[in-house]
This record gives C-alpha cells, sequence and structure tokens, in this order.
C-alpha cells in the first residue's frame, strides 16, 4: 500500500476488546497493522496473552500529539465511562468536547 504525504501525519485513537472483556486504547498510524501486532505478541506489554483484539472505535487526529492527548483522557476515565464510549459517535462527540475545552 502506498502511503501519500497526508497520510504520514494521521494519527488514530483506537479502543479495543480483549479476550478477557478489558478495555485498551492506544494510538497507532495502521489501526489494522498496530492490532496485527498486539495479537501477535508484538504490541503493548498490556496485550500480550489478552488477544485476539477486536476493535470497538477509533478516531481520527489531526497530529501525534492530540492523538497522545486524547489517548491520555481516555485512559484517566473509569471503566464504566470507557465501556459508554466504544459507540464510534460518542468518542466522536468525547473528543470534540475534550478540544473545545483547552481552546
Amino acid at each position: 500500500m502506498i502511503q501519500r504525504e497526508s497520510d504520514l501525519d494521521t494519527w488514530f485513537v483506537y479502543m479495543a476488546r480483549c479476550k478477557d472483556g478489558t478495555l485498551y486504547t492506544g494510538i497507532a498510524r495502521d489501526v489494522d497493522a498496530r492490532i496485527a501486532a498486539h495479537d501477535a505478541g508484538r504490541g503493548a506489554r498490556y496485550t500480550r496473552g489478552r488477544g485476539p483484539l477486536l476493535v470497538r472505535a477509533v478516531r481520527r487526529c489531526a497530529s501525534k500529539g492530540e492523538a497522545l492527548q486524547l489517548e491520555h483522557a481516555l485512559k484517566r476515565l473509569p471503566r464504566v465511562e470507557k465501556e459508554k464510549l466504544t459507540n464510534a459517535r460518542r468518542l466522536g462527540a468525547f473528543s470534540r468536547r475534550l478540544f473545545a475545552e483547552r481552546r
């Protein structure tokens, strides 16, 4: 797959359900490749032995910095709140509110 220059700056935040029912939140430029790495045991230490992962929500971000900020905000939420955000529309609304507050 050939990536356009604009694709190289695109980052995504993703929420994935692990085999044990827990949620994992991460960032990647290529979510499919990152999930494959997790499933192969080459991803984050937390996901090793917890695969296969099922992607529940993905949000495109304007920059790596924005992706890191959104990931951090998501990881600080209680599990009940994270569960509500596994719907892509709710994750988008959460992201818009987060960055509107910071402007």
